[in-house]
Parts: structure tokens; C-alpha cells; sequence
């Protein structure tokens, strides 16, 4: 279990990645918070010995993905909003922003994936572990998802 220090410090790292990957999963800022929040809750409850960053990292990754499809599925979620209404993160290069929209506008099961390999650097063995997928299956996805964004960029 952590201390109230070492969860603080998680907390700081991670909250911004946590949200962003509920972001891509819902495509609504209230979702997002509240599946960031409760990621966070089930941090601070984890009776669990974390043995580096990288571990720590990866079961917040993974808690996310699964408090997600956990809200996904509540009768009570009915909530969406229009994806230029969810914030953004800030890219210098307009080249960027353009494909992260781009991104966004695929279907989750070809977001997500992409988002987790390109945009939070998870290795396709990772991507595949923390969304519950074969390793073929993540690379199918990652390669259609690849293919549609070529083929929108393209259309604009």
C-alpha cells in the first residue's frame, strides 16, 4: 500500500496520462474525470507493492482501461458530448494536431490502440495486455487504424 506522500507523487505523474486515456475512451471530459477519479481511488485503496515506475505506470494504464469499459457499461451512462467540445492537448506543430483529431474521429476500437502505441509509447505486446487483445489482433487494429487515418488525411 502506498503512503499518502509516494500516492501524491503518483497522483501528479499520472493523473494527466490517466485522463487523457479515459479522454480517448469516451470522447467526453465528464466521463473522463470520473473514470480518472476513480482510477485514482483504486490507486490509493491498491494493497499492491509496486516494484518501479514502469510497473506503477502500466497497472494505472491498465486500471483505466478497465474502469472505462466497466462505466461503459452502466445503464446510467447516457451522457455524450460533441468531440469539439473535449479539450485538446497542445501540439507545435499544426501537422500534429491535424492527426491527433484525426485520430480521434476513428472508431474506439482503432483509437485506442493507436493512441496507446503512438501517442503513450506501449509496445504492442503492452497495448494488446492492457486492452485485453492477442497481439495479431492489436497488430490488425493498429494497421486498419493506420490505413483509415491515411485515407481521411487524404480526403481533407
Amino acid at each position: 500500500m502506498l503512503t499518502e506522500q509516494e500516492f501524491q507523487k503518483a497522483a501528479e505523474r499520472y493523473l494527466d496520462m490517466v485522463y487523457r486515456i479515459a479522454l480517448n475512451y469516451f470522447r467526453s471530459p465528464q466521463d473522463a474525470e470520473d473514470a480518472a477519479q476513480e482510477t485514482m481511488l483504486r490507486l490509493w485503496r491498491a494493497e499492491v507493492s509496486f516494484t518501479g515506475e514502469e510497473h506503477l505506470r502500466y497497472w494505472l494504464t491498465r486500471v483505466a482501461v478497465n474502469v472505462c469499459r466497466d462505466m461503459s457499461r452502466s445503464p446510467w451512462r447516457t451522457r455524450t458530448v460533441a468531440l469539439e467540445h473535449c479539450p485538446e492537448p497542445s501540439f507545435t506543430d499544426p501537422g500534429q494536431s491535424a492527426l491527433y483529431e484525426a485520430v480521434r474521429t476513428l472508431p474506439a476500437k482503432y483509437r485506442l490502440p493507436l493512441y496507446l502505441y503512438y501517442y503513450e509509447g506501449y509496445s504492442v505486446t503492452e497495448t494488446g495486455e492492457l486492452l485485453g487483445l492477442k497481439v495479431s489482433t492489436v497488430q490488425t487494429r493498429l494497421a486498419r487504424g493506420r490505413e483509415k487515418l491515411k485515407r481521411a488525411l487524404e480526403e481533407a
